[in-house]
């Protein structure tokens, strides 16, 4: 599946905070957008959809907030489950 993000930098934890149209919104710990913060993110993501975190990537955006970012290792329908969990 592959849906966009966007980061919101400087959080005090990693956590969906909800979805406008197609994109969610992920908040991180990282200070800003950097390969640390791109890492925040695969790991948190992979424990958000219960995949490895080998089963994220990330296609665009690596140096930008908007990203887009590929999930694997669960069903399509799985993860459109988890994706309509999202408020």
């Amino acid at each position: 599946m592959i849906i966009r993000v966007r980061v919101i930098p400087g959080s005090d934890e990693n956590e969906v905070v909800g979805r406008v149209g197609s994109v969610v919104r992920v908040r991180v710990m990282a200070p800003q957008i950097n390969e640390a913060a791109n890492g925040v993110l695969i790991d948190y993501l992979a424990e958000f959809f219960e995949v490895k975190g080998k089963s994220i990537h990330i296609m665009r955006g690596k140096k930008a907030r908007e990203k887009t970012v590929n999930i694997c290792g669960r069903s399509e329908d799985e993860l459109k489950r988890v994706m309509e969990s999202i408020p």
